[in-house]
């Protein structure tokens, strides 16, 4: 402990001496110290200003942003969705570029000397934003190429959703139960992509599974059971057909169509159909099938 005081009290001793010894050399020579702070003013003059227009152009480049994205959406109003999100941010990203580059100009920092040292980097950056740059450019063929738009459902990527943004670097999927899910776009460019919505229709294939049943008046009364549906469409018409045959039973093929976007909800209805009219017709007796024929 005492020797911490000593400490202590030498280095007070030392600032005290320090602090007077610069007095001294300032009162010796004032034109120094005057020197000293007019350079200091001088410094702050021109830093400070620099320093506040930088965070100036920050928050009119945000607010640039704001208003090029909503005049971009006016602009394109008339445009496809799928074109006019991508071209939105790519205005937007655009912007902010702009914004950097006057913001660096303004501390002193000029975009040339930014670009030297770039290119001087330019193999470690290349190889660093290698990913990047292939999805920037698979983003351009899907735009270009269209294989699916804003609002189809896709299956890609290892996920499936609804397409709801194509972005410069990534697609943003929406998945049934209100997920959202941030895909690369090289990802979709360069793997299997099932667009399940480009068609406008779809088939629902079921497999129906009739046991020893009658194959002919099932088949009937399975038709008459899926047509009425207000969802299945009549062109193309429903079909059914046997699968296959075993001695365990029958297995039967029924197909009706409909359209891409209700697909789930006709499927799970046609089920539902198929069960209550196998459960309710026995095919048993000769009313049975007068009352099928009749339907038809």
């Amino acid at each position: 402990m005492r020797i911490e005081i000593d400490l202590i009290s030498v280095l007070l001793k030392d600032s005290v001496m320090s602090i007077q010894q610069a007095a001294v050399s300032l009162q010796q020579s004032p034109e120094l110290g005057l020197e000293f702070g007019k350079k200091l003013v001088e410094l702050a003059f021109r830093v400070v200003p620099q320093i506040l227009w930088a965070i100036g152009i920050m928050l009119l480049t945000r607010v640039a942003i704001t208003i090029v994205g909503r005049f971009t959406r006016k602009a394109l109003n008339r445009t496809e969705p799928t074109l006019r999100k991508f071209l939105i941010q790519t205005a937007e990203i655009l912007t902010l570029a702009i914004g950097i580059v006057a913001f660096l100009n303004t501390l002193g920092i000029e975009a040339t000397s930014v670009v030297a040292v770039i290119g001087a980097a330019g193999l470690a950056i290349g190889l660093a934003l290698q990913n990047t740059l292939s999805h920037f450019a698979a983003g351009v063929m899907l735009i270009s190429l269209r294989p699916f738009d804003v609002g189809d459902f896709i299956e890609g990527g290892g996920v499936s959703g609804e397409v709801d943004a194509i972005g410069i670097f990534s697609t943003t999927l929406v998945t049934p139960d209100n997920v959202k899910i941030t895909v690369p776009n090289g990802n979709l460019f360069t793997g299997t992509v099932k667009n399940t919505t480009a068609m406008g229709t779809r088939r629902v294939d079921l497999e129906i599974d009739i046991g020893d049943r009658p194959i002919e008046l099932t088949i009937a009364l399975l038709l008459s059971a899926v047509q009425p549906h207000p969802l299945v469409l009549n062109n193309p018409k429903p079909t059914c057909h046997v699968a296959s045959i075993s001695a365990k039973g029958t297995i039967l093929y029924l197909r009706p169509w409909c359209a891409a976007r209700v697909y789930e909800q006709v499927r799970s209805d046609v089920q539902k159909l198929v069960k209550e009219a196998l459960d309710n017709n026995p095919l048993t007796n000769v009313n049975s099938i007068d009352r099928i024929n009749d339907s038809l």
